[in-house]
């Protein structure tokens, strides 16, 4: 007489047999996945907001070139501070590889919305003198009006940053200021000036107004240089001694990008201690299903001991509780994944990015979610397994 054939579960009925648990007690199983997705969107949108965001900030260093360097002033051999020579800027602008250079000097003015303000109240605000070239070296946009240009540079007429316009309360062009202990005509407000950002909160005035109302020579504070793309780090080398010929180790040469490049890579460490939460709520999530996997395993007792008395084995019986639990945390993986992804489109969308998710963290979503099910379904998995026919029909 032949052996019956071994019993066999395919993968359709593991499929069948799995999601049983799912459909009969949807609401909890609902409960169980969101955990899981709530670790997953975390993480998922830690990542995607992470890489949007470096994507923007190397944007915007594209857009604005990495070919803009600094000239400032250092510090004598006794330590005091020094200066650059009024001719610096006209020295630096003569060298073959540089497309453009202005300058900038630091006055003792400030500047306030009416003279009723007490000038102790500046507000954060400096006032600078600049070249009229210092918008196109280093390629600011004008939020409204005009930059300074050889005219208004002769007249008591002003640019506020961005920064410093929200503090005098001045959205629009053709209102005055006290500057100085002069009324001033606001001609132009700045957008934000990415490659340097203390430029947001002055108000820039002509060199020629300067000089007149209030003294100021022309020793630059700082001068921006913009130079060919490929002869950076030549000019580089070549600026101290170009610019102050007499002390060229009392010049300090930087690059504003450096800066940025390096502001992005700071990120990096936020980026880790966020998916750092998200693995936490990764883990709660896992310790849900593991939970309410052991609860379906009490309440499914009279199932268990059926379907053994029909002839299940223990393999099946355990295969059929651990590919429950791995539905689930399937299923909370995907809903974890999409919803990261829509909360980076979200988020990037109103910083003006463009929205990144990375493919690895999309993939490792899903794989971080099934490995969380796997885990969280062995143990009550094996408890199933190990309950014999009659022992689980005698509690019915």
């Amino acid at each position: 007489m032949a052996e019956p054939a071994p019993s066999r579960l395919l993968p359709a009925d593991i499929l069948r047999v799995g999601s049983v648990g799912l459909r009969t007690r949807r609401l909890r199983a609902a409960l169980s996945g969101l955990g899981i997705a709530i670790g997953i969107a975390s993480m998922v949108a830690v990542l995607g907001i992470s890489e949007s965001s470096k994507a923007g900030l190397l944007a915007t260093l594209d857009r604005l070139g990495t070919n803009l360097l600094t000239v400032a002033p250092g510090q004598t051999f006794t330590g005091e501070d020094a200066e650059l020579p009024a001719m610096a800027t006209s020295m630096i602008g003569r060298m073959r590889a540089v497309q453009g250079a202005a300058q900038v000097k630091t006055t003792e003015e400030t500047v306030r919305r009416t003279d009723k303000i007490p000038e102790e109240e500046t507000g954060g605000i400096s006032v600078l003198a600049a070249s009229p070239k210092l918008r196109a070296t280093l390629g600011a946009s004008m939020s409204s009006g005009r930059f300074l240009d050889a005219a208004t540079a002769r007249y008591p007429a002003t640019v506020l940053g961005s920064v410093a316009a929200k503090r005098l309360g001045i959205t629009r062009t053709g209102v005055n200021v006290y500057l100085g202990g002069r009324w001033f005509t606001v001609v132009g407000i700045l957008d934000p000036v990415t490659l340097d950002s203390d430029l947001d909160r002055a108000a820039l005035i002509g060199f020629p107004i300067a000089s007149k109302l209030f003294g100021t020579d022309s020793s630059p504070t700082k001068v921006y240089v913009r130079t060919d793309e490929e002869q950076v780090e030549a000019v580089r080398r070549l600026l101290g001694a170009t610019a102050n010929p007499e002390h060229p180790e009392e010049v300090q040469v930087s690059r504003p990008s450096d800066a940025l490049a390096a502001r992005a890579a700071a990120k990096s460490a936020f980026t880790s201690l966020f998916l750092g939460l998200g693995a936490v709520a990764l883990l709660v999530g896992g310790v849900g299903i593991a939970n309410v996997m052991v609860i379906s395993v009490l309440e499914r007792r009279s199932e268990i001991g059926l379907r053994r008395a029909l002839g299940a084995t223990r393999r099946h019986i355990s295969t059929q509780f651990l590919s429950e639990s791995l539905l689930l945390a399937a299923c909370g993986g995907i809903a974890g994944t999409s919803l990261g992804a829509l909360v980076t489109a979200i988020y990037a969308s109103s910083r003006g990015w463009s929205a990144v998710v990375p493919p690895y963290a999309i993939a490792g979503g899903v794989v971080a979610a099934i490995a969380i099910g796997a885990i969280a379904g062995l143990y009550p998995a094996a408890r199933a397994a190990r309950l014999s026919p009659t022992e689980a029909l005698r509690t019915v």
